[in-house]
C-alpha cells in the first residue's frame, strides 16, 4: 500500500500587491518602489498581475519607434554588414548590462529595464551624423537632441492607445530618459525634477550605456578594419586584460586566432568595467550614509561611478575611439553622406509639406512645420532614408 501523499497545494499567479510586496522585502532603501511611483500623466487602472514599471518596459518593446531600432546606425550603417551592431543590439546589451548592476545593488530591475530599453528611442538615423545634421536643421526653432526627442516620443508621438497620446509612461522611467548623460548625451529634463539627480536606475543605465559603447565599438572596429590590434596597445587597460588573458590561455597569445583573443579581451572589458563602478558605487553609498531615494536625488554628483583609476581608463578608451574610429576616414565619409541625405531631405519637405504623409501634414498646425518635418526624420531608419532620397530625387526610381 502507497504512503498516503500530502494534497498539492493550490498555486496561483503572483498579483501586483504580492510583486509590490516582495519589492518592500528585497529591494535596498534607495531603491525605487513601483508602490510608491509618482504614477502616470493620465491616470488608469492598475494591472492585476504587473506593476507600474513592468508595464513602461512592456509598451516600449511594443512601440513603433523600438522596432526601428534594429536599422539605425551604431557606428557601422546597416547595408555595411550584418555582424555589426545596430541601435537595437547595442540597446539589448545596455539593457542585460543594466540589469546585472540593478540585481547586485539590490535595485527595482524593472524600472532600470525599461529605461534601458527606451534610452535611444529619440535616436535618428546614422547616428550622431544624423542628429547633428537635425540641430543644425532646427536652428531658430528648438534645435534637436535625441534626449529631449526620446522624451517627445514617449509623451506624444506614439500612438498606440486610443485615450492619450504616447505611451504613458510612469513619471520616474520618463525623469531617467530626460536625465540620461553619458559624454555625448546632454541632459534635458524639462519640468521632470529639475536640478535633482535621477534615481540610482536611472544612473545605472547612464553607466551601462558607456560601457557597452565603448567595449563594442572597439570590437566592431577591429573586426571592420578601421584600426588594428596593434593600435590598442596604447590603452593601459587594453595591455593589461590582454596580458592576463594569454597568461591564462597560451594559445590564444601571439600567433593564435586573433578574432578569439579579441572577443576574450572585450568580454573582459566589460566585467571589469562592471565590477569596478559596482565596487565603487557601493563604497560611495556607504561613505555617504545613504539612506533612501530622497538623498539620492540630493547628492550633488550621481552615485554611480568609476573608480577614479578606471574613469581614467575609460576616458582614454573614449579619446582613443573618437580620434582612431569615430575619426576614421570611412567613418567621416558615410557621416558626410548622411548628412547630405537629411539636409536635401529636410529642405525639400519644409519647400512642399505635400511631400510628407497625412499623418504628419495633419500635425503641422499644432506643432509647426519645422518641428513636423524634424518629427517624421527623426523617426527614419537608415534604409528607410536612403530609400526615401532616391525616390525624391533619382528620376527613375519607383515613388
Amino acid at each position: 500500500m502507497s504512503e498516503p501523499t500530502e494534497p498539492t497545494p493550490e498555486f496561483r499567479p503572483l498579483t501586483r500587491q504580492q510583486i509590490e510586496r516582495r519589492e518592500d522585502e528585497t529591494l535596498a532603501p534607495w531603491a525605487c518602489r513601483s508602490a510608491m511611483s509618482r504614477g502616470r500623466k493620465h491616470p488608469e487602472p492598475e494591472h492585476p498581475y504587473r506593476s507600474i514599471y513592468q508595464r513602461d518596459r512592456d509598451r516600449i518593446v511594443h512601440s513603433t519607434a523600438f522596432r526601428r531600432l534594429q536599422y539605425k546606425t551604431q557606428v557601422f550603417v546597416n547595408h555595411e554588414g550584418d555582424h555589426y551592431r545596430t541601435r537595437l543590439t547595442h540597446t539589448l546589451e545596455v539593457a542585460q548590462i543594466t540589469r546585472t548592476m540593478a540585481r547586485a545593488l539590490r535595485l527595482n530591475e524593472d524600472l532600470a529595464e525599461a529605461v534601458a530599453l527606451a534610452h535611444d528611442l529619440g535616436h535618428t538615423a546614422f547616428g550622431h551624423s544624423g542628429e547633428e545634421a537635425l540641430d543644425e536643421l532646427m536652428t531658430g526653432y528648438g534645435g534637436f537632441e535625441h534626449n529631449r526627442h526620446t522624451v517627445r516620443i514617449v509623451e506624444l508621438l506614439e500612438h498606440l492607445y486610443p485615450d492619450w497620446p504616447g505611451l504613458n509612461l510612469s513619471y520616474e522611467t520618463r525623469e531617467c530618459l530626460a536625465k540620461h548623460r553619458t559624454r555625448y548625451d546632454r541632459p534635458a529634463s524639462g519640468d521632470l525634477s529639475p536640478g535633482e539627480q535621477p534615481p540610482l536606475e536611472g544612473q545605472v543605465v547612464d553607466l551601462s550605456d558607456a560601457i557597452a559603447y565603448n567595449s563594442h565599438d572597439l570590437d566592431d572596429s577591429l573586426a571592420a578594419g578601421l584600426i588594428a590590434e596593434s593600435q590598442c596597445e596604447q590603452l593601459a587597460l587594453w595591455r593589461l586584460l590582454r596580458d592576463q588573458i594569454v597568461a591564462d590561455h597560451p594559445a590564444l597569445g601571439e600567433g593564435g586566432p586573433p578574432a578569439g583573443r579579441r572577443t576574450r579581451v572585450v568580454k573582459t572589458l566589460i566585467d571589469a568595467m562592471v565590477s569596478d563602478a559596482l565596487t565603487q558605487t557601493v563604497a560611495d553609498i556607504q561613505a555617504r550614509g545613504t539612506r533612501g531615494l530622497d538623498e539620492v536625488r540630493a547628492a550633488a554628483a550621481p552615485l554611480v561611478r568609476f573608480s577614479p583609476q578606471m574613469a581614467e581608463h575609460v576616458q582614454q578608451i573614449e579619446e582613443f575611439l573618437w580620434q582612431e574610429v569615430y575619426g576614421h576616414h570611412r567613418v567621416i565619409r558615410m557621416s558626410r553622406r548622411a548628412k547630405m541625405f537629411i539636409h536635401r531631405l529636410f529642405g525639400e519637405f519644409i519647400a512642399d509639406q505635400r511631400l510628407l504623409p497625412p499623418s504628419a501634414r495633419e500635425r503641422i498646425e499644432h506643432d509647426g512645420l519645422h518641428q513636423v518635418v524634424a518629427d517624421y526624420i527623426a523617426g527614419m531608419t537608415d534604409r528607410f532614408c536612403q530609400d526615401e532620397y532616391r525616390r525624391l530625387f533619382e528620376p527613375f526610381e519607383p515613388m
